[in-house]
């Protein structure tokens, strides 16, 4: 018998407006399945037990005088611990960030309430949000449904592994170079990275505050593609538009208005800074076949000198010399993976370029180029890296047309998931979303397939960075893997429409990772 936490959030629409359920008893279910698991997973800072069921009640009690909503009325929910709640402080999982408490709850908090949604509580994240694990001081470490040994991915690892496991149908993260995407595809499910201010962000928190260079994005994730489309269709463009002025009051499209099979699809495996896994490639190349099952022209394509980009995003991200993320850190415990990124941030600038050029010489070519990116910046040196990041997306776009592209398909990380801990020094294996995030391109991820045994051997290691991929794929047997699917500015539809064609045709594949998954050892 199917438990009310398995149903899928557009099974639960529907039978909440036939009367078959009643949202007391989705939500209910939801905090058992929290109460029964996440001692495991660690998914949530806090969850709001009471509240949440005071919400349902209203909510019922709003069905039954009549007044729906809409499609969210009465549907459980999640969100990640740095968007701002009235009276709660939004910590980011730093110390001495515990007296932050928020005044007003932020945008997203606000505008699930006026939909009737029923926040179940908020979730982990990896302190300060730069890193691909969800784990911090304050709250923990999270772990991933389908191996604990294993990380969520992160920044927004807690949302993805409490839907993974069935603690929520539908959460909300966010997304500066990966966030969203890469936990989805680490934990077997589907997201969306929307176009630059598609979804509110006021009352989100960051220690990158006033960086504008590459903005973070909110997006939805969820088990299903159509659960990630069901979410994007109920939020009202007008409603977060005067929540948040930033957000366009312009309706988006319907995904199943647009014929897939009339669209031409660029694939590539590899962006040229770290190979991908061999079941990344595999997953690329499996979900190319099923576009071109589908009527899809697949053709080779690769972004243009992915990178640089990385350098300049890089470059961009740490002009300020660290001085925030030191500010934030300078009090309380620090998490080991950030470590080496303060060491870095407190060496002067000279000793930094030195020790670039001896990594060089040393054979360690991609960490000496990411150190000597990194660093303080002049103003008009920020102004210029900025400059080369808004003229990299029309040369991305005039590929594109060049090409006669409308969608792309790639990885959205090097590996899949990585075992706790070996975020440290791999920032680079996230190049796959980083360009994204540049060039603000809607991004999405779905899930794929499985890591087979004899895919986690890596070929030949050429330096650390190599050698530490192949200590990831080498502990990969069993978990998810998913793939990137990326539209031009505003086509949040095209991916959405992709995104699901992509899963009708892997759904019933052997290796499909499904969820939601009793966390395994």
């Amino acid at each position: 018998m199917t438990q009310l936490w398995q149903l899928s959030a557009v099974d639960m629409a529907a039978r909440l407006a036939r009367g078959d359920v009643s949202s007391r008893e989705l939500v209910q279910a939801h905090l058992d399945r929290i109460a029964a698991v996440d001692g495991k997973v660690r998914a949530f800072t806090a969850v709001f037990h009471d509240r949440a069921l005071a919400d349902a009640d209203r909510a019922d009690d709003e069905r039954r005088g009549g007044h729906a909503r809409g499609a969210l009325h009465g549907i459980p929910v999640s969100i990640k611990e740095c968007f701002d709640f009235e009276g709660q402080p939004t910590t980011l999982g730093i110390p001495s960030w515990r007296a932050k408490v928020a005044s007003a709850d932020a945008a997203m908090v606000t505008l699930f309430r006026q939909l009737g949604a029923v926040i179940l509580g908020r979730t982990n994240i990896s302190q300060t949000m730069l890193f691909v694990e969800s784990r911090n001081p304050l709250f923990g470490e999270t772990a991933n449904p389908f191996s604990l040994a294993h990380t969520p991915g992160g920044s927004s690892g807690g949302e993805a592994a409490a839907v993974a496991a069935g603690m929520s149908p539908l959460g909300i993260g966010t997304d500066i170079g990966g966030s969203v995407r890469t936990p989805c595809h680490f934990s077997g499910i589907a997201g969306l990275k929307p176009s630059l201010d598609r979804l509110p962000m006021r009352g989100y928190r960051t220690v990158l505050a006033g960086q504008e260079a590459v903005r973070g994005q909110s997006g939805p994730l969820a088990r299903t593609a159509a659960d990630v489309t069901f979410l994007m269709r109920a939020l009202d463009c007008r409603a977060m538009s005067a929540l948040d002025p930033r957000v366009p009051p312009l309706a988006w499209e319907e995904p199943n208005d647009l014929e897939v099979r009339k669209l031409r699809v660029g694939v590539y495996q590899d962006d040229g800074v770290i190979a991908p896994s061999h079941a990344v490639a595999r997953a690329v190349d499996r979900a190319g076949d099923v576009l071109r099952a589908r009527g899809c022209e697949v053709v080779a394509f690769k972004p243009p000198r992915v990178a640089e980009l990385v350098d300049d995003y890089l470059a961009a991200l740490s002009a300020d010399g660290g001085e925030m993320i030191l500010e934030a850190l300078a009090r309380g415990e620090v998490d080991a993976v950030l470590k080496p990124l303060r060491r870095v941030a407190t060496l002067p600038a000279g000793v930094r370029r030195g020790l670039a050029r001896a990594l060089s010489l040393a054979g360690e070519k991609r960490a000496a180029g990411m150190l000597s990116v990194m660093g303080e910046k002049k103003v008009a040196e920020l102004w210029r890296l900025t400059d080369r990041l808004r003229a990299y997306r029309f040369r991305v776009l005039d590929a594109m047309d060049a090409a006669k592209v409308d969608v792309i398909v790639c990885p959205a990380y090097a590996t899949p998931a990585l075992p706790h801990g070996f975020a440290k020094n791999f920032t680079l294996a996230s190049s796959y979303s980083m360009v994204w995030n540049a060039v603000q391109f809607p991004a999405g991820v779905v899930p794929v397939t499985r890591v087979r045994d004899h895919e986690t051997v890596r070929r030949a290691a050429k330096d650390s960075i190599e050698k530490h991929a192949a200590r990831v794929d080498k502990a990969s047997a069993g978990l998810p893997v998913g793939v990137q699917i990326v539209a031009r500015p505003w086509r949040e539809a095209t991916v959405l429409a992709v995104m699901q064609a992509i899963e009708d045709g892997v759904r019933g594949d052997d290796d499909f990772p499904r969820t939601p998954r009793d966390p395994s050892a």
